[in-house]
């Protein structure tokens, strides 16, 4: 691993920070473990799946009662401790699915080889207000495709990973309010004949993440593209930047941030749908919900010096300027 800093750093110094950044972020793909933990190194990426000129066909059921236009409501907030957040309480640690391989999301900074990013900020401070300022924080990789099972087996006690909430996921796991608003976008090198996401994908080899609602997107209507599957979107990029992909769809803050990353690509078109991110965590865990609605709360809470605000312009206002503040919560009861 020495060997491998050295090499890291002689690419920074020659190839500047953006392209050096993706060389780390490239490199950081080459190593498998399953979790994380100071020290801990990255997943390799996984096989590309390919699909038919009409996406994968694959669906999850929605949930009853569930619509487009209901489907971000949720418990109200309360600070009690019930059954999940006295387990977690007594484990002493607080166990969060996150990403490590998204730029200002989820990623290991180079230089620390510690987690950062938005997400990052928002698990640590639901684990202070559960397990006091010391909280411990165990965070554990989980590829996209990997979330929903790894909420159900109870492998982590919550999935903080730009997650969008959608009836489908909410039939298999339990969602807090919104924390972020984004939307499915294309993204591909600017030189490139793709103009959104329409008919110029026709032919293309388009590359999504496995589970994804960029997936879900894809197999209700490909435009005639050849749909690709990675386990992560940061594998969909490197495969963009070795010409194995035409195009990558993902949600605009995540292209977003590879736009940042990448200078020779750009987003595409305009966001084609609209979407939320949320905490997930296991449906039998009414009690976590509503405690984690309540940190949410409280990190909206306080207008421009609110902790989301100095999280959004921290992470998120270089490539995605112009939010002026999170989404409103919507309870159901």
């Amino acid at each position: 691993m020495v060997t491998r800093g050295r090499e890291l750093r002689n690419l920074r110094a020659v190839l500047g920070p953006v392209a050096a950044g993706m060389a780390v972020m490239a490199a950081a793909a080459a190593v498998l473990v399953p979790a994380l933990g100071r020290g801990d190194r990255p997943p390799a990426p996984g096989p590309v799946e390919t699909h038919g000129a009409q996406g994968t066909g694959r669906a999850a059921p929605a949930a009853a009662g569930c619509t487009p236009g209901t489907a971000t409501r949720s418990l109200r907030p309360s600070p009690d401790d019930g059954p999940a957040v006295e387990r977690i309480k007594k484990k002493g640690q607080l166990v969060v699915g996150v990403d490590q391989n998204t730029y200002r999301w989820g990623y290991r900074d180079p230089d620390t080889g510690q987690l950062e990013g938005f997400d990052i900020d928002l698990a640590r401070a639901i684990a202070k207000d559960i397990l006091g300022p010391d909280a411990k924080v165990v965070f554990q990789a989980v590829p996209t495709n990997q979330r929903i099972p790894a909420l159900r087996q109870r492998t982590v006690d919550m999935v903080v990973r730009t997650m969008t909430i959608n009836c489908a996921r909410r039939e298999q796991v339990a969602f807090s309010t919104a924390y972020f608003q984004a939307g499915q976008q294309v993204l591909a090198p600017k030189e490139s004949s793709i103009t959104a996401f329409d008919d110029s994908l026709r032919g293309k080899r388009v590359c999504t993440a496995a589970g994804s609602t960029g997936e879900a997107e894809l197999s209700h209507r490909s435009h005639g593209a050849q749909v690709l599957t990675a386990p992560n979107q940061l594998d969909c990029l490197v495969r963009l930047q070795l010409g194995q992909a035409d195009a990558v769809v993902t949600d605009s803050a995540l292209a977003a941030a590879q736009a940042a990353q990448d200078p020779t690509v750009k987003l595409k078109g305009r966001p084609f749908t609209d979407e939320s991110y949320g905490v997930a965590m296991n449906k039998d865990d009414p009690d976590l919900v509503r405690r984690v609605n309540k940190v949410l709360d409280d990190y909206r809470s306080g207008g421009e010096d609110s902790p989301w605000m100095r999280a959004y312009r921290k992470w998120l206002k270089a490539d995605l300027p112009g939010i002026s503040g999170p989404p409103a919560p919507q309870y159901s009861n």
